[in-house]
């Protein structure tokens, strides 16, 4: 309704092989009528990454007023500390239109929880998924992904895929064999990912509710599709937490983790439900994040043949003929770079949305209570003075030196910076290295790739594309 009020958009794109130059796809330039915020909200809930100007793309702190409720763009290293971090415990609080996106899907589960609940959990499940456990897992994510060169072999030249299903269903299975401790099967797998993407599609972008004076937004409506969606995802984790409780398990599962430790230490109140709501978040975080940057890293390399040249001599220069490990990792450079450059353009969580708790100043700003506060990664990874070239594809920039801290943050930062960070890297890492030694993946030369923006940031439709066996 009234979505044909909508600014108009368009996407852009320029490769240029001979100067190994590319400007991957983007939403073009917000061009609507300044002041008219209807037109922008209504842009926003098409297409959230279509409602920022030039000049929102540099590093300052801005607001604006809709229907009433005061929303601040934090653009700037400085600030964004002073918010996830200086005053985390004011801005800890994820938006409205966040909780109540994912509340039906993932309970209270660490993810959307605040408060006590929040303080309680995060050290349990950052011990789970610590940085010091992730070796442990690196046999699951080679082995799992050779499992799908086995397949994709098999499929031979030319075949065409999904490369978003086929990323979604690869680290479904990871996932799930690290966290569950046991198969999921492409069946499941299959299911885990059609519900999300379903589930994605039918939430909506905006909760209108919390601009029309709701400080808590309005609960989403359970429709027949999106109770559907949940179940097909509800069932699956369901199963295996059940398969856990009734001693089908792999002891050194993170799951299994969460249930010693529960029984430990009673005061945690980790019941089946609570359980299976820090296992769906670990589930679902871990999932989709690391299958849409694999999936946004095949649409570059496609793109970038000369980094794809770059990435392939150094599988050869470390592996040799062997399958990379989680050994090699550290010594993958370029594809560590690549990665990273890939979470710089397309970072899977595009806006990190917080609400005030109280009155507060951000820099030179007064901020009101139940104040809309929003640190966009879409923007900061795209702003000239903190990258040089902001929506070109260079990964070797990030071969060169680190980023100023607090201007890159794919995974979020402060107290509430995802505790898989390090298992995500180092999955997509090592994903990408074992196909890549394998295979080349083309998106075809008629297909339009855009971004959309939903609770991730995943092309549009998916991603379809050639394999190519090396």
């Amino acid at each position: 309704m009234l979505s044909w009020l909508a600014a108009e958009t368009h996407t852009i794109e320029a490769v240029e092989p001979a100067k190994k130059r590319l400007e991957p796809a983007r939403p073009s330039y917000y061009s609507g009528k300044p002041g008219n915020q209807l037109q922008r909200l209504l842009t926003a809930r098409r297409d959230f990454l279509s409602i920022w100007r030039h000049n929102d793309y540099s590093a300052r702190i801005s607001q604006i007023s809709l229907m009433g409720r005061q929303v601040v763009v934090v653009n700037s290293p400085e600030a964004i500390k002073y918010v996830v971090a200086t005053r985390h415990e004011n801005f800890e609080r994820k938006s409205p239109q966040m909780r109540r996106s994912l509340e039906y899907l993932l309970g209270d589960g660490l993810f959307i929880s605040d408060g006590e609940t929040w303080k309680q959990r995060r050290p349990l499940v950052s011990d789970i998924v610590h940085k010091h456990r992730v070796p442990a897992f690196g046999d699951i994510m080679k082995n799992t992904s050779l499992e799908l060169v086995e397949r994709w072999t098999k499929l031979g030249e030319g075949a065409q895929v999904n490369a978003l299903y086929e990323m979604a269903g690869l680290t479904a299975e990871i996932i799930s064999r690290s966290v569950f401790g046991n198969d999921l099967g492409e069946e499941s797998a299959g299911m885990v990912t059609d519900g999300f993407t379903s589930y994605q599609a039918l939430i909506d972008s905006i909760n209108i509710g919390y601009f029309l004076g709701f400080d808590e937004g309005l609960p989403q409506l359970r429709t027949p599709s999106l109770k559907r969606s949940v179940k097909r995802i509800h069932t699956i984790i369901d199963r295996v937490i059940e398969d856990h409780l009734a001693g089908r398990r792999d002891d050194h599962s993170m799951v299994e983790l969460l249930i010693r430790r529960q029984q430990r230490n009673p005061e945690l109140k980790l019941d089946v439900v609570a359980l299976r709501n820090e296992a769906a978040t670990i589930f679902m975080a871990g999932h989709e994040t690391t299958a849409a940057t694999l999936t946004w890293a095949w649409y570059l390399l496609s793109k970038a043949p000369w980094v794809e040249d770059a990435i392939h001599a150094e599988i050869e220069e470390v592996c040799g003929g062997n399958v990379p490990d989680v050994a090699d990792v550290p010594k993958l450079k370029w594809c560590t770079a690549v990665i990273e450059e890939t979470l710089r353009l397309y970072p899977p969580v595009p806006i990190l949305a917080r609400q005030a708790k109280e009155a507060d100043r951000i820099g030179d700003l007064d901020v009101k209570p139940a104040s809309l506060i929003m640190i966009v990664p879409w923007l900061l990874h795209r702003t000239a003075s903190l990258f040089p070239d902001p929506h070109l594809f260079k990964p070797e920039r990030f071969l060169e030196k680190r980023p100023t801290p607090y201007s890159y943050i794919p995974f979020a930062s402060g107290p509430r910076i995802c505790p898989g960070l390090q298992f995500g890297l180092t999955e997509a890492i090592l994903c990408l290295a074992v196909l890549a030694q394998r295979f080349k993946l083309r998106v075809p030369a008629n297909h339009q790739v855009e971004a959309a923006c939903r609770l991730t940031l995943r092309p549009r439709g998916g991603l379809p594309v050639t394999l190519h066996p090396r």
